[in-house]
């Protein structure tokens, strides 16, 4: 958490300092607009994340086709070697009522299919947060939705990037898992 409040923080600091030394805007509005878009990333990526977690656990089920992981994929997450920095990368499922930083019934068929469910929903609050971000530039007028709303978004891209690879990484391991627990079950 404290790296993503880092990231955050020097992010809105840059931006503003290089659009107040580049004359883009009066320091006090390049502060207050960087500090508006940030807020408004934070209310949008909130809003979508209590959204998703309304909605049906049957629409993000273990056997739904959208939220495969193919070998393409995982090879990816390989070669970006997510294993070594996914801990790094804040888990804020805990706020929804379910924490996925730690497994913690590796035992239990039906904890693991509510944890794939709740990575399924990660993934697709996270997705939706990437084109949600840049609505932040409809706000702004002229140049400043250039300067500093396009950055803002830009840092909230990558911020949401990261956990999307990390739930996605995850979840080919959990449902190897639920199926052996399945097979030992019967």
């Amino acid at each position: 958490m404290k790296l993503y409040l880092t990231v955050i923080g020097v992010a809105m600091a840059v931006i503003a300092a290089v659009n107040i030394a580049l004359g883009t805007a009066s320091w006090y509005y390049a502060v207050i607009a960087t500090v508006w878009c940030t807020a408004l990333q934070f209310a949008l990526d909130g809003s979508l994340a209590i959204l998703i977690n309304k909605m049906p656990d049957r629409w993000f089920g273990v056997d739904n086709p959208h939220y495969r992981v193919s070998e393409g994929e995982r090879k990816l997450y390989k070669k970006l070697k997510v294993r070594l920095w996914k801990d790094k990368v804040w888990e804020l499922g805990g706020l929804g009522g379910f924490s996925k930083r730690i497994l913690r019934e590796p035992d239990d068929p039906a904890y693991i299919e509510r944890f794939i469910i709740e990575c399924n929903k990660g993934v697709l609050t996270h997705r939706l947060s990437y084109p949600a971000g840049f609505l932040a530039m409809l706000t702004l007028p002229n140049v400043c939705a250039w300067t500093i709303a396009l950055p803002v978004a830009l840092v909230n891209l990558y911020l949401n990037i990261l956990p999307t690879l990390v739930l996605r990484y995850n979840t080919p391991m959990l449902q190897g898992i639920l199926k052996r627990l399945r097979r030992r079950a019967k």
